[in-house]
């Protein structure tokens, strides 16, 4: 197959994707609840059974690049999360929603697993560097925007604007895509098998701390994403200042990152960092906690975003560094592994409702893998 450029724009739009559809759902869930007269922890579920649902499709879609090709798999992901968005749209059904969802988290899982595989067929080792550095501060931007667009779209159009937008923007994806993106797949590529590799994974123990770990810090992210509307909307606080608390969280990733690249300079390594991370996301939760009763409790969730912001990068490359020989088919396994963990992590913060105590506990574990770990050879 002949291998053509992979445009950075065309990257960028497909990496952000899946993560501004899921956190423009956010700002629209007391609504959904009060529409579908569900309580909160159920309308929460549609963000749990999303990374449930994501955690499958990263496996799938990334075995379908290598074996009918980036395009058609990348083409198929967006069409399925379009259908996905239409049948949510003019579901008069919580249960039919909750399937759109589950659909929808299936199809834009390709926006993740295949957009790195392009990116890694494209461009050399050096390129890698500056692509992913630029992705990183796109990702970091994405719920900011995600958040921002749902809470104007709940404010116009009520809840189906957020799914009128999505399947909007998934559509227009579509075409992008299908006019500009290029089959990277190249001829001599290898079917690496998937059995001998998960039993290496499930056997490894620093693939399971990586995987928990990964999975306690964006269960912390994405716990505020969860329940803030719910806080908001209890507290009398305007629809539109949610959407604004997204650009604090995105201010907050991307002061992690930083300071993180300015650590890494003065030599600092991935143990004292993860550590670090672990006890500035325990004292910014245990704040929020203290604070959720009053609008003041956006402010903490800053520590624990920027512990994010300074763990996720060094925890995804120290994971994986063992599996050279397979790290697409590791890369999958292992996307799919902390996708789960972390569908089972807001299922339980969506049934509890607690914000302060849910990212408490979710940065304590993290504290603790870190402080052994810097106690290990």
């Amino acid at each position: 197959m002949q291998t053509r450029t992979f445009s950075l724009t065309l990257a960028m739009a497909l990496m952000m994707f899946p993560q501004i559809a899921e956190t423009i759902y956010s700002p629209a869930l007391p609504e959904l609840a009060l529409h579908f007269s569900v309580t909160p922890d159920i309308a929460s579920q549609t963000l749990s059974s999303y990374f449930v649902a994501f955690a499958f499709g990263v496996v799938f879609w990334g075995r379908a690049c290598d074996v009918i090709g980036r395009r058609l798999s990348m083409l198929a992901g967006l069409g399925v999360y379009a259908m996905a968005c239409l049948l949510a749209v003019f579901s008069s059904d919580f249960s039919l929603v909750l399937i759109a969802r589950v659909m929808a988290a299936f199809g834009a899982a390709v926006g993740s697993v295949g957009t790195q595989t392009m990116i890694r067929d494209c461009y050399s080792r050096t390129q890698l560097a500056r692509m992913f550095a630029v992705m990183g501060i796109a990702i970091a931007l994405s719920p900011a925007i995600g958040v921002l667009a749902g809470a104007l779209l709940v404010g116009f159009l009520g809840y189906q604007g957020v799914f009128i937008g999505l399947a909007i923007t998934s559509v227009g994806l579509f075409l992008y895509a299908y006019q500009c993106l290029p089959e990277t797949l190249r001829a001599d590529n290898s079917l690496p098998p998937m059995a001998p590799v998960l039993r290496r994974l499930m056997m490894d123990g620093d693939v399971w701390f990586s995987a928990v770990l990964v999975a306690a810090f964006n269960i912390n992210l994405f716990a505020y994403y969860q329940l803030a509307p719910f806080y908001f909307s209890t507290l009398r606080i305007p629809p539109s200042w949610y959407g604004y608390s997204g650009c604090i969280l995105a201010l907050g990733i991307g002061i992690g990152a930083i300071v993180n690249k300015k650590l890494l300079a003065r030599g600092w390594v991935y143990k004292p960092l993860l550590l670090l991370s672990g006890l500035v996301s325990t004292l910014g939760s245990i704040a929020v906690w203290r604070l959720e009763t009053s609008p003041w409790f956006v402010m903490p969730m800053i520590f624990v975003v920027m512990a994010y912001g300074i763990a996720i990068p060094n925890i995804l490359a120290y994971a994986l560094r063992h599996y050279a020989d397979c790290v697409g088919t590791a890369g999958a396994l292992f996307g799919m592994l902390y996708y789960g963990l972390i569908g089972i992590g807001l299922a339980s913060v969506g049934a509890e409702q607690a914000l302060g105590i849910s990212l408490t506990v979710s940065s304590i574990v993290a504290m603790c893998i870190g402080w052994w770990q810097t106690k290990s050879v």
